[in-house]
């Protein structure tokens, strides 16, 4: 049987491959990690390691700091005021059902993004809805009896 390579055990990300990650300078690391804000271990080479877990925090929490811009404007047009009736969510996907008026309309979207947007039945909601193709069908009039 031939040798296989090892497979490399993760031990954490370089301070540059991390800040690459987080969008912010190697310096602004060395100063949350001065301050106390971000937790580093050295490699056996001496240089600073960040762990994922350590990493995911950080990016997490950079989010919750710097929420996105107020959509102003949008090419979707059509829009769907409702409220959420239920969720079902798993590790990975959650389907979310909506009822806007007389229409009930199911998303599915990542679990992470049901849970940042605080979704749970009753939340009030707008659906935007954009189709690249919708069928428009037209109902048969009923036989009148003669």
């Amino acid at each position: 049987m031939p040798n296989r390579p090892e497979k490399p055990i993760y031990r954490g990300l370089r301070l540059g491959e991390a800040a690459k990650l987080l969008g912010v300078s190697v310096e602004t690391l060395r100063r949350w990690e001065a301050g106390g804000r971000v937790r580093t271990r050295r490699s056996s080479g001496g240089q600073r390691l960040i762990g994922l877990p350590e990493l995911q925090r950080l990016q997490a929490e950079r989010r919750r700091a710097r929420p996105e811009p107020p959509i102003v404007a949008q090419s979707s047009r059509n829009r769907f005021p409702g409220i959420v009736t239920r969720v079902e969510r798993d590790r990975v996907a959650a389907v979310v059902e909506v009822q806007a008026g007389p229409h009930r309309l199911v998303s599915l979207m990542t679990a992470e993004a049901a849970r940042e947007l605080g979704l749970r039945p009753g939340v009030a909601v707008v659906c935007a809805v954009k189709s690249t193709n919708v069928v428009v069908e037209i109902a048969k009039a009923p036989r009148t009896p003669a």
